[in-house]
């Protein structure tokens, strides 16, 4: 689409300053909706993102659900498992209405058990090395272009990084796939495990610093529910809200409401 020249107004005889037109953003639609409104149209293309949250407040499902509508609009996803086997992701997304196993069949959704790959690459000592990182990074990068991968998911670093054993080595690992995975115009998740206790968004405390964008999940007490909480922290490249969202697991999908402030409180 040719870009639009920039609108003037003055006085006849002034010369007016140019006031240029905002620039599109390019958008990935999460295709959860009441997550696409509160990030203004779903996450900037390209973007990665780590979803953060302690046990049990759905960071896979939101990660699945994100990865299954982007395969019906015709994007290419690959989910890379890093603990838990691809069959028994798949047993549990047969809960879900709206996941469909000719998805799979047709190559529209692919998953890779990460340990499995690892395994033929060779990586059979407890710490990877730097030699493994960058096989690991070629590896990924391959299934990427090879596949057209357009959305991916990564479950999780937190499990990855229990084999790398220093802080600017995991740093290092991330920036590089989110400039792999930028160049090749793919939005991304990273899933990250994180203590109720909160302090930081990470086990380690530097993946937050690399990521382009942070939702958190987290566990809320309220009036004697437990109830799971939905929070955009941050999203380079496009005006989010920060407000707290009850979240809900549904056959449908993922739903949120505004959580309602009122009785007493406390995080998980």
């Amino acid at each position: 689409m040719p870009s639009l020249p920039p609108t003037v107004s003055g006085p006849p005889g002034q010369v007016p300053a140019p006031t240029m037109l905002p620039l599109r953003i390019d958008r990935c639609p999460t295709g959860i909706e009441a997550l696409d409104a509160i990030l203004d149209g779903g996450i900037p293309r390209g973007n990665m993102v780590l979803v953060s949250g302690s046990v049990g407040t759905g960071k896979t499902t939101l990660s699945l659900e994100f990865l299954i509508r982007g395969a019906e609009r015709g994007e290419r996803s690959l989910f890379l498992s890093v603990t838990e086997a691809k069959d028994k992701l798949v047993q549990n997304l047969s809960s879900f209405e709206f996941f469909r196993r000719e998805l799979l069949e047709d190559g529209s959704l692919v998953m890779v058990d990460l340990p499995v790959v690892t395994a033929k690459l060779g990586f059979d000592r407890d710490e990877l090395t730097h030699e493994d990182m960058e096989l690991l990074l070629r590896t990924i990068h391959d299934l990427v272009q090879t596949l057209g991968i357009r959305r991916m998911v990564l479950d999780s670093i937190t499990s990855l990084g229990y084999r790398i054993a220093r802080d600017e080595q995991i740093r290092d690992f991330l920036l590089r796939l989110g400039e792999m995975l930028s160049e090749a115009n793919c939005t991304s998740l990273i899933v990250s495990e994180i203590s109720p206790e909160r302090g930081r968004y990470s086990t380690r405390g530097v993946e937050e610093a690399i990521v382009d964008g942070i939702i958190l999940l987290h566990n809320t007490q309220r009036l004697g529910d437990i109830l799971r909480v939905l929070q955009v922290v941050k999203m380079r490249g496009t005006a989010h809200s920060r407000a707290l969202y009850v979240l809900e697991l549904t056959p449908i999908g993922i739903l949120l409401a505004p959580h309602l402030k009122g009785g007493r409180a406390s995080l998980e």
